[in-house]
């Protein structure tokens, strides 16, 4: 069984910094793909970033660009998010997800069939 754990989530001023780890294990097949989704209430899930697993080739919301930078490490079947320059509109629950066994690495959430259960990421004014 597939499973997702995150890790980093926190609280921090706006301007401020965190790192997000996603560790995936439990799969037969290597995961396609992996990134971010984020939910804050009474807002709709919106992608954040994802990565090509073994071609590293990434995908950024409008939103994160040049701000949040997703990356690999396939010893430890872990994919990391850097956020800088954290905005308090960036609070939000931040879930991990996984392609396995499948082809996109996008911002649809219908490209990705396992998900993670969410680290609590709050940016204070």
């Amino acid at each position: 069984q597939v499973q997702l754990l995150e890790s980093g989530g926190g609280s921090v001023q706006a301007g401020g910094s965190l790192r997000l780890t996603c560790a995936i294990s439990g799969y037969t097949i290597s995961p396609h793909c992996m990134g971010w989704f984020r939910q804050s209430p009474g807002k709709e899930r919106e992608a954040v970033a994802s990565i090509y697993i073994t071609g590293g080739g990434t995908y950024y919301a409008d939103y994160v660009k040049g701000r949040f930078t997703i990356s690999r490490d396939n010893a430890q079947s872990a994919v990391h998010l850097q956020m800088n320059s954290l905005k308090p509109e960036d609070t939000a629950d931040y879930v991990c997800v996984a392609n396995v066994g499948g082809w996109g690495c996008g911002g649809n959430p219908s490209e990705y069939n396992y998900w993670g259960q969410g680290t609590q990421v709050t940016v204070s004014s």
